[in-house]
């Protein structure tokens, strides 16, 4: 059985207005020096396949075709053995 985690966030280059507001309201608050702020979705499931060759193809899969909107973000995923 695998942990699967995957990260996904908005392109570098893709306006992040929610990034922005949370980084006002830090600046707001008195965190200063906080900067360029991200908002994104970390999504966590196991799988019970038993290749993670496989798993690593089909999950690359799922995130290009329904977990992420490859036209605006981007993804990273890690594989763990448990």
């Amino acid at each position: 059985m695998f942990k699967v985690k995957v990260h996904i966030l908005l392109k570098d280059d893709v306006l992040d207005p929610q990034g922005k507001t949370v980084q006002n309201a830090l600046d707001h608050l008195g965190y200063k020096g906080v900067s360029e702020v991200r908002i994104g979705k970390y999504i966590e499931f196991f799988s019970a396949e038993t290749d993670d060759k496989k798993l690593k193809e089909s999950v690359k899969d799922m995130c290009q075709k329904i977990l992420a909107n490859t036209v605006i973000e981007k993804f990273e995923y890690a594989v763990e053995k448990i």
